[in-house]
C-alpha cells in the first residue's frame, strides 16, 4: 500500500470514468501513480460490481476485465434487490406513456456507417428490439422521422457533443441514456459486424449484441454483475451475446411487467441446457488436464 506503480494514474482515470473513484479535489489536480487506500477500495467495489473474485488487488481476472471492450455507461447504479444482480439507473426511471406502450426508433440520416448495408443494420436492430418486446408488454416501431422518434440511433466518433466522448477502437463500444432520453450512440471507430463469416477482423464487434445491451439501458436497466447476462458491461471482440438471461428478464419485468405470451419455463429450460453444455466443456477440460498430469508423472518415472 502506498507504492508507486507506473501507469496507475491512467487506471484511476478509468475507475473515475465508470463511477468507482471521485474526481480530484481541484480541477488542477491529477491522479497520481500511488496505489493508495482509496484506489484499493475502488478495486474492491469494481470486483464486487462485476462479479469478480474480491481481492482488492489488480489480479489477472481484474486486469482482463478492465482491458475488455465495454459499454460507456457507469457501473455504479444502486442495486434494488439484495438477492438479485440486475440494477436500475438512479430514481428507477422508466418510459411512462400509457398502455399499451409503443416506442418508436429511427436511424440518424447523417451518422451511419457505410460498410454494412442499412437493410442489414435494420434487421439486426429489429431482432434486438424483438427480444426485449418478447418479455415485456412494450412494442417497438421503426419510423423515418428521426427527430420525432423516441429512440435515436447513430454512429459517432470521439467527442460528439453529449459529454461522453468515444475513445477509439476496442475501448468504449457504445452508450445509451436512461428513460426517457432515448439517445443511442455507437462508436463509429469500431469494426462492426453482423456476420463473422464475412467480417474476418480480429477486432470485429457484434452489432446485434451491443444493440441488445444498449436497448436494456434505453428501457432503464443499469449493468448486471452476472457475466452471462446481456446487461454485463463488457463484450469481447468476435463474441455474440444476444440471448436475454433470467437476470435481464427479471430486471426489465420489474419495471414494465410481463408480456402475457412470455413463458418463464422456456427461458429456464434454455438456461439449464446452456449450463449443462458449459459443465460438459469444463469436465472435458478437467479430464484433459488430468490426463496431461498423469502422462507427465509417468514420463518422470521412466526418466528417473
Amino acid at each position: 500500500m502506498g507504492s508507486h506503480v507506473s501507469g496507475m494514474s491512467e487506471l484511476k482515470k478509468y475507475f473515475q470514468r465508470f463511477g468507482y473513484l471521485s474526481i480530484p479535489d481541484s480541477q488542477n489536480d491529477n491522479f497520481t501513480d500511488v496505489f493508495d487506500t482509496q484506489f484499493e477500495n475502488a478495486v474492491i467495489l469494481y470486483q464486487q460490481k462485476l462479479g469478480l473474485p474480491v481481492t482488492g488487488k489488480l489480479d489477472s481476472d481484474t486486469i482482463s476485465t478492465i482491458t475488455s471492450p465495454r459499454c460507456g455507461v457507469s457501473d455504479t447504479a444502486p442495486r434494488i434487490h439484495a438477492t438479485k444482480h440486475f440494477a436500475y439507473f438512479y430514481g428507477r426511471p422508466r418510459w411512462d406513456r400509457g398502455s399499451p406502450l409503443t416506442l418508436t426508433y429511427a436511424f440518424s440520416p447523417s451518422n451511419m456507417i457505410n460498410y454494412i448495408s442499412l437493410s442489414d443494420i435494420r434487421t439486426v436492430f429489429q431482432r434486438a428490439f424483438s427480444r426485449w418486446a418478447s418479455v415485456i408488454p412494450v412494442n417497438f416501431k421503426e419510423i423515418e422521422e428521426y427527430e420525432s422518434a423516441n429512440i435515436k440511433i447513430g454512429f459517432y466518433n470521439g467527442d460528439h457533443g453529449d459529454g461522453e466522448p468515444f475513445d477509439g477502437v476496442l475501448g468504449v463500444l457504445a452508450h445509451a441514456f436512461s428513460p426517457e432520453n432515448g439517445r443511442f450512440h455507437l462508436d463509429e471507430a469500431e469494426t462492426w459486424a453482423v456476420d463473422f463469416e464475412k467480417q474476418k477482423s480480429k477486432a470485429a464487434v457484434d452489432l446485434e449484441s451491443v444493440a441488445t445491451h444498449e436497448i436494456g439501458h434505453i428501457l432503464g436497466l443499469a449493468h448486471s454483475s452476472v457475466k452471462e447476462a446481456v446487461m454485463y458491461p463488457s463484450l469481447s471482440p468476435r463474441k455474440k451475446k444476444v440471448d436475454l438471461k433470467l437476470d435481464d428478464v427479471e430486471g426489465v419485468q420489474a419495471l414494465y411487467g410481463t408480456n402475457p405470451n412470455f413463458k418463464f419455463s422456456s427461458l429456464l429450460e434454455s438456461e439449464n441446457a446452456s449450463n449443462k453444455a458449459n459443465m460438459g466443456l469444463n469436465c472435458k477440460s478437467i479430464k484433459s488436464t488430468l490426463s496431461l498430469v498423469v502422462a507427465v508423472f509417468f514420463l518422470l518415472l521412466i526418466i528417473t
